[in-house]
């Protein structure tokens, strides 16, 4: 058995690199390394980054300054070492860069290489001489093949990668890039994973991809499985009682996958289905390779299947060459579909991404005009979605406690926080049924109206 190492990750973005901060935690393990939640006295700590938005690196080479100071303090002695590493899509994008500007950085790593930790930590703890080391190759089938089997806790609601990569080239993202082509794990090898989480007390399990809907995971009988085959051997597990998927692509959305949003009531009326623009024009620019209408027609499928279904969405502001009209379109298309949650962001050209040289860059100012406005209507929608479930009954895991004395927190079906008082912590963990009595703008209020509940199958009619 190794010694105990303390291991600080920091996380930064998106659910997958949350999952993949998991998966880095479980390959340290055998090597004595346990999670601790501050840099401060740690073996070994790793920015898990992402390259998403505006200034990534920077926000990266910034948290490298508090570290240096940990590292120093840790090292004058002479006799402890910590192991700074790099991790994620901002590590895949500008590792020379990283290790050039930042002589304390051990290791640099990609989002498909970190199966080979243990290897790069040998080389990093090597007496003789100082080895750093950057890997960034692309071998997704790879790092799957070669993560461990069994995965440590995390929590009553869980991450499970299922997808990874990106084909689709739209002109703002940088995913394709820094993550590769798509890669789809094999589906025994998912309902494997998911049923050692659910042996760990998982009951709420969120499947990931870069475009998790174009998942084609190869069959135990040599075939292929769709995500929306993939979701229904989820849930014949016992004890798994909800399903999740992000992050999903109009132009996937097939009808196996709408039929499961019909069939199966562990899969959660709520569904994150990104648009980003709702002008035509501005969508080709994107690259997106569908329109407004085509969206139109996918949310009326879905609801169709699934009345209760509820979206979110994510929106890009200031596209180079979006005209007033365009920002309209998108606009109208808000109110069209309606919106329970989202995520919008104004424009920004990140590097080597063919959006980055066009003309037509909108000015800032507009942006910000343009962002308000959008940002306002979502809010608007988001507490009108909240203020209708008042005297609704919905079921809540509970996963956490509150902020007050006595109070815990909860997910209802459509993400959003509930709390509750008055209930035993050994609550935690069990789906409860709550009358909504509160709903503020980011969360609801609720009261007990019967016992625990167990796979029910009326999760998703909240009427």
């Amino acid at each position: 058995m190794s010694a105990t190492k303390k291991l600080f990750v920091k996380t930064y973005g998106c659910q997958m690199n949350v999952y993949d901060s998991q998966r880095m935690q479980d390959v340290l393990a055998p090597l004595g390394y346990q999670p601790v939640d501050d840099a401060a006295g740690a073996d070994m700590v790793i920015l898990n980054t992402c390259h998403i938005r505006e200034k990534a690196a920077e926000k990266v080479f910034s948290d490298l300054g508090r570290i240096r100071k940990h590292k120093k303090a840790k090292e004058a002695n002479g006799t402890d070492k910590m192991i700074v590493a790099v991790a994620g899509c901002v590590a895949q994008a500008e590792g020379a860069e990283l290790m050039r500007r930042e002589p304390m950085v051990d290791m640099v790593f990609g989002p498909q290489t970190y199966h080979r930790l243990p290897e790069m930590v040998a080389r990093a703890n090597r007496a003789i001489g100082r080895d750093r080391i950057i890997d960034t190759d692309f071998p997704a089938e790879e790092k799957f093949d070669h993560l461990p089997q069994q995965v440590s806790r995390q929590g009553y609601s869980a991450f499970l990668a299922i997808q990874e990569g990106c084909d689709k080239f739209c002109t703002f993202c940088v995913v394709p890039y820094t993550r590769g082509a798509e890669y789809s794990r094999p589906g025994m090898d998912v309902v494997n994973e998911a049923r050692q989480l659910v042996g760990k007390g998982t009951r709420e399990i969120t499947l990931l991809g870069q475009n998790v809907n174009a998942y084609h995971g190869e069959a135990s009988n040599g075939g292929e499985w769709t995500l929306g085959r993939l979701l229904r051997e989820l849930s014949e597990i016992d004890g798994l009682d909800r399903i999740r998927y992000t992050t999903s692509h109009p132009r996937d959305v097939d009808g196996d996958l709408i039929a499961a949003h019909r069939d199966l009531p562990k899969l959660m009326p709520f569904l994150h289905l990104p648009i980003q623009a709702g002008s035509d024009r501005v969508l080709q620019a994107m690259n997106r390779k569908h329109d407004g209408a085509s969206y139109r027609e996918i949310v009326a499928k879905l609801k169709d299947a699934c009345p209760d279904l509820a979206l979110s969405s994510d929106f890009i502001v200031g596209f180079p060459g979006e005209s007033d009209k365009d920002f309209e379109d998108t606009m109208q298309m808000v109110r069209d579909i309606t919106f329970i949650q989202a995520f919008s962001f104004k424009y920004s050209p990140r590097p080597g991404t063919p959006a980055s040289a066009m003309e037509l860059q909108v000015p800032e100012p507009v942006k910000t005009e343009r962002i308000m406005r959008l940002q306002a209507l979502l809010a608007e929608q988001q507490l009108e979605f909240n203020r209708n479930c008042l005297g609704r009954e919905m079921d809540v895991l509970l996963e956490r406690y509150g902020k007050l004395e006595g109070q815990l927190v909860g997910k209802s079906p459509y993400m959003q926080p509930v709390h509750v008082s008055g209930l035993p912590e050994s609550s935690l963990g069990q789906i409860v049924r709550l009358k909504i009595t509160e709903a503020l703008p980011n969360s609801l209020g609720g009261e007990l109206v019967d016992a625990p509940v167990q796979n029910r199958d009326s999760e998703r009619k909240i009427a």
